[in-house]
């Protein structure tokens, strides 16, 4: 299950699925508005499946996620470097996005099976590493970035807060998905493969 093609797949499924949600294209919206961006979500998984390739699949993602912006940013006739998403904070998310990845990461290092053990790993793994990236990313956009005049300990806990359960939703309903496919796949190679599987 960890062959170079499956990898190669999953990295190509998790880059189209990150630029999709995160450019916002036309195909990824509802009648209920877009598609929530799936990046906290690729990074966490990306570090289950991609695992042995982080050293370069890391940095791959982590310049699609710039490249995007760029897009998107310069696509409304702004300067990339004067808007105001990107400021010296905007680099804490290379540690925020290597927080998600690292709990895939860890997921994977203890994973043998879809069971209960590996679930109640997942969802720790999930929460803490969400919770990390969230105090990074929004935590350094709070106290560094000049968007926010006069900075207070209860104005960032806050505006922490007021996001941290919708970013925590959106990343458990794309990992949820995938668990489900995960699941899916899993199974199928099994009654495929009954003698494999037994060894």
């Amino acid at each position: 299950m960890n062959s170079n093609a499956l990898r190669t797949t999953a990295l190509i499924l998790l880059a189209l699925l990150m630029a999709a949600t995160r450019l916002n294209l036309p195909m990824t919206a509802t009648h209920l508005g877009p598609v929530p961006d799936a990046s906290w979500a690729a990074f966490f998984i990306g570090g289950f499946y991609l695992r042995g390739w982080g050293r370069w699949a890391f940095p791959l993602l982590m310049a699609l996620a710039v490249g995007v912006d760029y897009v998107v940013i310069s696509g409304q006739g702004m300067s990339f470097w004067q808007h105001y998403c990107v400021s010296a904070a905007y680099w804490f998310l290379v540690p925020a996005y290597l927080a998600l990845w690292m709990g895939g990461s860890l997921t994977r290092r203890v994973y043998r099976q879809a069971d209960g053990r590996a679930l109640a790993v997942l969802a720790a793994a999930l929460v803490a590493s969400v919770t990390l990236c969230h105090l990074l990313s929004q935590g350094s956009f709070y106290w560094i970035s000049e968007v926010v005049a006069q900075p207070t300990l209860a104005g960032w806990w806050k505006n922490f807060s007021d996001w941290y359960l919708p970013y925590l939703r959106t990343t458990a309903i794309y990992v949820g998905l995938a668990i489900i496919v995960h699941v899916g796949v899993e199974q199928t190679w099994r009654l495929t493969h009954p003698r494999k599987a037994t060894r």
